[in-house]
């Protein structure tokens, strides 16, 4: 069998086993659609779509398939806060079905009813976890892969590395995906020799031609080290890494203590962590298309130190997908 060939290819339809992670305010619908189109698979954010790349989801989903016909995925944030929120998250889930989408990924919530719809209509669904409890649950729920966020991840991080994650889920019978740490192709192959079923990349992805991000979010993933990433739990509330900027200097990076209290207390956790995102959302916009400001923040993994250039979303899936198929000659 090619290295190119895993369960993860066979369950997304794609020809390389690398995903373009979605991201918020990040994932606009040029970059999903180029990542599609050379043969790894681009993942639709839609609030990106609808907030922040366009007018609304549906605009967004068209641009993407009047780009690429190529599988794409979708990405629902399934956490119950907001019932509104909900409510538009199954209507876009269905306006993806409708729109051949068949590989969705959950996170933040029960996977379940996605799972329902998803499969139904002859798809599959792959949940973010962080640690092996959360996989249990979410497999009991139904589905049926795990993109595995380790310490090294841009946005919500977990707390594993990549090797110890892995040696944690390989026992679980489903295809793991890597997600984080992965910038340079040596560090792509090196996971997949591992024993994941393909690598999510996001920080890598933000650095392209395609990313609809100001010229400085770009310069700064560039420029960073390893050592400029930090973790925050002042953004949503959990674990997110960013670019250490003036903004995360004066913050700090723990949250309060009435807001650690509010996070903890099981009736108060979902009100506590919307408001942290609703809060971090608009600086996360205004920042991504404004440039850097005194307010504002940039989340990235510690792939950073592996980016030294941007480039085409097309060129970055060649030069993985020849990194990983020259190991085999």
């Amino acid at each position: 069998m090619s290295a190119l060939e895993t369960d993860f290819t066979r369950d997304a339809g794609v020809e390389v086993p690398l995903i373009c992670g979605a991201m918020y305010p990040c994932s606009n619908p040029e970059l999903v659609a180029a990542v599609s189109e050379a043969g790894a698979l681009g993942v639709i954010q839609p609030l990106s779509f609808a907030y922040v790349h366009g007018k609304s989801f549906a605009e967004g989903l068209k641009r993407v398939r009047d780009l690429t016909s190529k599988p794409v995925g979708f990405n629902a944030i399934v956490e119950k806060s907001v019932k509104a929120y909900e409510d538009r998250m199954r209507r876009w889930i269905d306006e993806a079905l409708e729109a051949d989408v068949r590989f969705f990924v959950t996170a933040l919530g029960n996977p379940r009813w996605v799972c329902e719809a998803v499969h139904s209509a002859g798809g599959v669904v792959y949940h973010d976890v962080t640690e092996k409890k959360w996989a249990e649950k979410a497999l009991a729920e139904g589905v049926d892969g795990l993109i595995c966020v380790n310490r090294r991840a841009g946005g919500h991080a977990g707390a594993l590395q990549p090797k110890e994650l892995f040696e944690d889920m390989s026992g679980l019978g489903v295809p793991l995906v890597c997600a984080g740490g992965i910038g340079s192709e040596e560090e792509y192959v090196e996971a997949l020799k591992m024993g994941y079923s393909a690598c999510q990349l996001g920080t890598r992805f933000i650095a392209t031609d395609e990313c609809a991000v100001h010229e400085t979010y770009r310069s700064a993933i560039v420029d960073a080290e390893e050592e400029d990433i930090v973790l925050t739990h002042r953004l949503s509330g959990v674990p997110c890494s960013v670019i250490r900027t003036p903004m995360i200097d004066r913050l700090g990076t723990e949250a309060g203590p009435v807001a650690r209290w509010l996070l903890k207390n099981r009736k108060t956790r979902h009100w506590m962590r919307t408001l942290y995102t609703l809060k971090s959302i608009r600086g996360l916009k205004r920042s991504s298309r404004e440039g850097l400001g005194n307010k504002d923040v940039y989340q990235a993994g510690k792939s950073v130190a592996g980016i030294h250039e941007v480039l085409p979303a097309a060129q970055i899936v060649r030069s993985f997908r020849d990194a990983l198929t020259a190991k085999e000659s």
